[in-house]
């Protein structure tokens, strides 16, 4: 079994004042899950991976693999392989070579470790690369030679540290499906990290959200879609963002541009006595209508045409402010830019409402 746990886990770097890198980290990551950290520069994704791998110090808490202890183990002592977004691959050495170059440093005997580069080879589909320098590699070839030389030591946990992040668009959505079927298919225990939110929601079968260090959400793509539990994991889950800004609350519901937008009875008894609340929509929950049916009105100043969608953006009036909002539309007949539209909401129950100092989520 490979589970893994960091408990209530920090990397503090000294300094005045002294930074909290990772803070206080509790999170547990069954055998054979895949688990994608994900977050913006800085949020402390990469140095949580590092501390797991031993490349880092764990200065409060501590981290478990398959219930021991390895806080304080060195590297090669928990059982783990790491895949780096440099690819990190001897220049000299063949692909054959990198690969098994590990399984040689343990004095493997040779017949196994052509046996094993061999089956990695035929996963990955480089065998017919195997004699061939890095140099000789485009960039996804050499991203799977980094991944052969990681399955070849058949790890307890894999560690992926942005590895697509050197790809092109095509190449990386392609390498993204390949490394998702292949974990499947191993079924070893993975820990990825990206800041690529569009690669969390596709990959993981958990995606953990930091920020500054601090866990903010752990769930499934589509719960932490559906059911953010701060205003933070709202805007950065899903692609284009939602709609998230501060807006007055009347008796009856949420006030933009004039117009009063109903809201559940449920959610109204958990707004209180709050004078405003940070209102979220997702673009796909706003729709186009006509000026007679009622809604919003929206001057269009920018239009995204995605093929079979649109996004259109533009400024809707909240608080005496014009406000950006982004609506998802028909992309066959997007309207023109200047052009005054109206928007109107789908249905009441895909509004999201946070406290508007705290950030935290008020209905369910």
């Amino acid at each position: 079994m490979a589970e893994v746990a960091y408990v209530s886990a920090s990397r503090v770097y000294q300094g005045s004042p002294p930074v909290r890198a990772v803070d206080q980290l509790d999170l547990d990551i069954a055998d054979g899950e895949f688990l994608v950290l994900v977050g913006p520069s800085g949020s402390g994704k990469s140095t949580a991976l590092r501390m797991l791998a031993g490349l880092e110090d764990v200065d409060e808490g501590r981290i478990t693999i398959g219930g021991a202890d390895v806080t304080h183990a060195p590297p090669k002592n928990r059982d783990i392989a790491m895949v780096f977004q440099s690819y990190a691959l001897y220049p000299h050495m063949t692909v054959a070579e990198n690969m098994g170059f590990a399984l040689k440093l343990r004095k493997t005997p040779k017949a196994v470790i052509r046996q094993k580069v061999a089956e990695a080879a035929r996963m990955l589909d480089l065998e017919k690369y195997l004699d061939r320098k890095p140099r000789a590699l485009s960039g996804g070839q050499r991203q799977r030679v980094a991944m052969g030389r990681a399955i070849v030591r058949e790890p307890s946990v894999f560690l992926m540290d942005e590895p697509l992040s050197n790809l092109d668009a095509k190449l990386r959505v392609e390498t993204r499906a390949n490394i998702a079927a292949l974990q499947k298919r191993l079924g070893t225990t993975t820990i990825y990290v990206t800041h690529d939110q569009v690669e969390a929601m596709t990959m993981g079968h958990r995606v953990a959200v930091l920020k500054d260090g601090v866990l903010q959400q752990c769930a499934s793509p589509r719960e932490l879609y559906e059911n953010p539990a701060n205003a933070f994991v709202a805007g950065f889950i899903g692609s284009p963002a939602m709609n998230l800004k501060t807006v007055p609350v009347s008796g009856e519901g949420a006030v933009l541009d004039g117009t009063t937008i109903p809201l559940p009875r449920e959610a109204m008894a958990a707004v209180g006595d709050l004078k405003e609340v940070t209102f979220g929509v997702r673009p796909e929950a706003l729709s186009l209508t006509s000026a007679e049916s009622g809604g919003l009105a929206m001057t269009v100043e920018l239009v995204e045409e995605l093929g079979a969608d649109a996004l259109i953006h533009g400024a809707i009036e909240v608080g005496g402010s014009q406000e950006r909002f982004v609506v998802r539309a028909d992309g066959r007949t997007p309207p023109a830019l200047g052009q005054r539209v109206t928007v109107a909401l789908r249905d009441p129950s895909e509004v999201h409402l946070f406290h508007p100092k705290t950030g935290v989520r008020l209905a369910a």
